[in-house]
């Protein structure tokens, strides 16, 4: 493995944690003595989102994760819990055992994770994700939030 900060072909791992679908090892250079990270994913079956038109597209992690990004964004989320929604969700997915998944089941998965965890974030993605017309439907949903 290079080094990161000076380019070195040699490294030791330091540490290894193994987490999910993930593998993680703790590096240290063995030219300038810097240590950093490195992760390794297992390849899974790609899965394909059918769009509500009809269309396919690749399921994209980091797309699911800037989407969440978005709606969290200048709200007290931190970043790992964002992280973690993204891992549940896309484990949720997996355990679905189907090659093909429509949006809308994502959708839903996404709202309720956002609910628990931010109602501001929540209707920031609903507003979007149910494409609201006028104020009236940003009402509507901030009831049924205030209803539960």
């Amino acid at each position: 493995m290079r080094c990161v900060f000076c380019q070195h072909l040699e490294t030791k791992v330091v540490d290894k944690r193994d987490i999910d679908s993930e593998t993680r090892r703790r590096r240290e250079c063995l030219k300038c003595k810097k240590r950093f990270t490195t992760s390794e994913h297992v390849r899974e079956i790609p899965l394909a989102i059918v769009k509500k038109d009809g269309r396919r597209e690749h399921f994209d992690h980091d797309k699911l994760k800037r989407g969440l990004l978005k709606a969290c964004e200048k709200r007290p989320v931190p970043v790992e819990k964002i992280e973690q929604v993204v891992e549940k969700i896309e484990a949720e997915l997996r355990k679905l055992n189907t090659k093909e998944i429509k949006s809308i089941v994502i959708g839903d998965k996404v709202m309720r994770e956002l609910k628990r965890l931010d109602p501001v974030a929540y209707v920031r993605f609903a507003s979007v994700y149910k494409e609201f017309k006028d104020i009236e439907d940003f009402k509507k949903e901030i009831l049924e939030i205030k209803k539960k």
